[in-house]
């Protein structure tokens, strides 16, 4: 589905939420659907569902695979709440493993 910049960020040391963060852009609402349904659809054929999906409608949908967050976000949006920056500067927590 041509998802751009895409990114992980390994949070294990960070958070308990989850061990990796994926974070990719898509160019408008339409495009941002469509590749939350190619990840979803692939995964399937793997027997991988989702624990959670937030599907807002708002330019960034969530898929919580447990271990692993995937967030599709439009430009704007990615750009405003600016994941890579947060979790990059955030400190390590020292009550995880």
């Amino acid at each position: 589905m041509k998802a751009e910049r895409i990114e992980t960020l390994d949070v294990r040391s960070k958070t308990s939420v989850a061990d990796f963060f994926i974070i990719c852009t898509g160019t408008s609402d339409t495009h941002v659907n469509a590749i939350v349904e190619r990840v979803a659809e692939k995964l399937r054929t793997h027997n991988v569902r989702p624990l959670r999906t937030q599907l807002s409608g708002t330019g960034w949908e969530l898929m919580d695979f447990g271990e692993v967050v995937f967030h599709v976000m439009r430009e704007e949006r990615r750009q405003f709440y600016d994941l890579e920056t947060l979790w990059t500067e955030m400190r390590p927590d020292p009550s995880l493993p």
